[in-house]
Formats: structure tokens, C-alpha cells, sequence
């Protein structure tokens, strides 16, 4: 993605890019309408909430950020630095849905926050820019991760559902910001700072051509749509860690391919803190995996109490059977009395 994105980067305004590359990748709408209607679900204002605040958080702000760290620093030191945003849901998952942090999340946190330091190296900084937009990319998505799953379970929305949907939603703000950067008394205002002029009379489709069009598609298509999609249907189909497998290969893959495509250099604090980055990575995803297991086991355990066949000397069998006998019991005493009362009328 970024060395797709740092090769498109010259033809394109980056919040242009970013507003094209999710407004297309908005394609899997049609998943969307096809899991809302298998739920029977019609969308209301909460939902409509819902989508415009993970938009905001994860295509507006933490991509934005993203976009425009690719284009002023390395794209393979943007990879490894946002390939650390789990690490931040993490930290969001417990300050935001209380889940317990375990201590080996805990471990894989502060071992990822050292290969962190190690690649910012605070006593050296070179691009101080770059780094900061790349770290403050990570830690939004992070919390787009988290506010992303509260938004599921609050409006029982599946993965492919609530990415496709956010997309939708974070491409009309966006598109709502280009055109604000339209305005003469906008527009004016940011090209008097040096620093902003890029934000002024944002291009909605301008620079596309046919020299470029298959890489704005993989872009939009490929490395947006699919990357996603892709993702969310890996943790729906396996588990959470088998799908964050992915940001553990990008920080050793993503420097690989950008030094063979874009001739970067890596230089040895980048390759240790790489290192460390994908030890914290692994402990946590063989944390992950191993809690994922006993789970598995407890679960497993209690559906095999109940799942017995008839006959088992189990609990639950043992309360049927004890349920019937006692069945069985009153109706014989309630027969008993009716004929004893039939008698003594009789008698009578």
C-alpha cells in the first residue's frame, strides 16, 4: 500500500488519493446491502452515527495523516511504524471496552514500544514530520479499530458491512471537505501558509489519466477495497490473530519491496527496531492464540457436558431423569386422591 501509494503520490493530491481510493473501494457495498437484508436490518440515524464518526476517525483523520506521511518520508518506515497500530487498539480496547489487558499483550506492548523508540530514535531525528504523521496514522487507526467494534456490536453489523459502509461515509466528509476548500474565503486562508497550500482547491478528479489508471485501480481496488475486505473476512473466518498475522509480515516485507521498487535505503536502526517490532508482534499473536485455545478447551468442555448422548451418567441427565420420576410421582398421588374422593362419594 504505501509504495502504491508513494508511486501515485506525484499525480495525485494525497487527500485527493485518499478521497478516490475509498469512495471506489465503497464496492463492497454490495456485500453490505446483501448481510443487512439477510439480517433483516434498516439502517436508522444511530447507524447513520455510527458510520459517520469511524469515517471521521479512521478514512478522514488516521488515513489523511497516512497518506501525507508516505509522501514526505520513506514508505518503508511508514509500513513498519503503522504496522504497530494494533498494538494502540490494544491499549484503546482497555481504556474504551474495559477488556482486560493481558500480561502477555502487555509484554508484546512494551516490547513493540521499544522497537518504536528505536526506529524514531528521539536523540536523532531526521524527519520529525514524517515520523510524527506516521505514528499519529498508527494510533487513529488504532482507535478506528476499536470505535470500529463498538460500532459492530452496538448495531450487530459484521465486518464487511461496517468497513464498506465507513468507507462510504469517510469519502463524503472528505468530499465535503474538498469542496469547502473551493471556497475563495477558504481557500485563500490556507494558501497564505506555507504549510497548507496543498489543502486549497482540492481536485476531485483531476490528474487522472490512462498513464495512471491501473495503478489508481490497485490502488482503489486492490491494496483499499481488497486489503480490507480481505482482512475482515480472514478474522470472521479464523480468528483475530490469524487475521493480524498481516501486520506482522508488513514490517519485514513492506522495507523488502520498497528498497527493490522505490531504491530506498534502510538504515541499521530501522532493520533492529524491525527486529524488535515483529518479536512484540509474535508474543502477542502467540498470546493471542494460546488464550484463543483454553477458550476453545472451556467452551468445548461445557458443550460436551450437555452435548452427552442419553443414558450418560452426567449431570443434566441425571436432573431429566430425576424431573420425570418426580412427574411420574405426583401425577400417581393426584390419581390416587381422585379415586379415593370418587369412593367416599360413592359411599356417601
Amino acid at each position: 500500500m504505501e509504495i502504491s501509494l508513494k508511486l501515485a503520490g506525484s499525480a495525485f493530491n494525497g487527500i485527493q488519493l485518499n478521497f478516490l481510493r475509498f469512495l471506489v473501494g465503497g464496492f463492497l457495498l454490495p456485500f453490505a446491502v446483501r448481510a443487512l437484508r439477510k439480517q433483516k436490518h434498516r439502517l436508522d440515524f444511530k447507524d447513520l452515527g455510527i458510520f459517520l464518526l469511524t469515517g471521521l476517525v479512521g478514512i478522514v483523520i488516521s488515513m489523511t495523516f497516512y497518506q501525507i506521511a508516505v509522501e514526505v518520508d520513506q514508505a518503508s518506515t511508514v509500513a513498519v511504524l503503522f504496522s504497530c497500530n494494533p498494538i494502540f487498539a490494544l491499549i484503546f480496547s482497555y481504556l474504551i471496552l474495559r477488556e482486560k489487558l493481558s500480561r502477555t499483550n502487555l509484554i508484546a506492548v512494551i516490547i513493540s514500544l521499544i522497537g518504536l523508540l528505536i526506529i524514531v530514535n528521539p536523540t536523532h531525528l531526521t524527519n520529525p514530520v514524517g515520523l510524527t504523521l506516521a505514528i499519529t496514522s498508527a494510533v487513529t487507526f488504532g482507535l478506528y479499530s476499536i470505535v470500529s467494534r463498538w460500532g459492530s456490536m452496538r448495531g450487530h453489523f459484521n465486518g464487511l458491512t461496517m468497513t464498506s459502509l465507513s468507507f462510504l461515509a469517510g469519502a463524503l466528509e472528505l468530499g465535503i471537505l474538498m469542496g469547502l476548500s473551493h471556497v475563495s474565503a477558504i481557500a485563500n486562508r490556507l494558501n497564505s501558509v506555507n504549510g497548507l497550500k496543498s489543502f486549497a482547491n482540492i481536485p476531485f478528479v483531476q490528474g487522472i489519466a490512462p498513464n495512471n489508471l491501473l495503478l489508481l485501480a490497485y490502488i482503489c481496488i486492490g491494496v483499499t477495497a481488497g486489503g480490507f475486505g480481505f482482512y475482515f473476512l480472514a478474522m470472521e473466518t479464523s480468528d483475530v490473530s490469524t487475521a493480524s498475522l498481516v501486520f506482522f509480515i508488513k514490517p519485514a516485507l513492506a522495507p523488502i519491496m520498497a528498497m527493490i521498487v522505490l531504491h530506498e535505503r534502510i538504515v541499521l536502526p530501522t532493520i533492529i527496531g524491525i527486529v524488535v517490532i515483529v518479536l512484540g508482534s509474535i508474543v502477542m499473536f502467540l498470546g493471542n492464540r494460546y488464550a484463543d485455545q483454553v477458550n476453545s478447551m472451556q467452551y468445548q468442555g461445557i458443550f460436551a457436558k450437555l452435548l452427552r448422548k442419553p443414558g450418560s451418567p452426567n449431570e443434566l441427565q441425571q436432573k431429566i431423569s430425576a424431573d420425570r420420576q418426580k412427574l411420574r410421582d405426583d401425577a400417581k398421588l393426584t390419581k390416587e386422591k381422585l379415586v379415593n374422593k370418587s369412593s367416599n362419594e360413592n359411599l356417601s
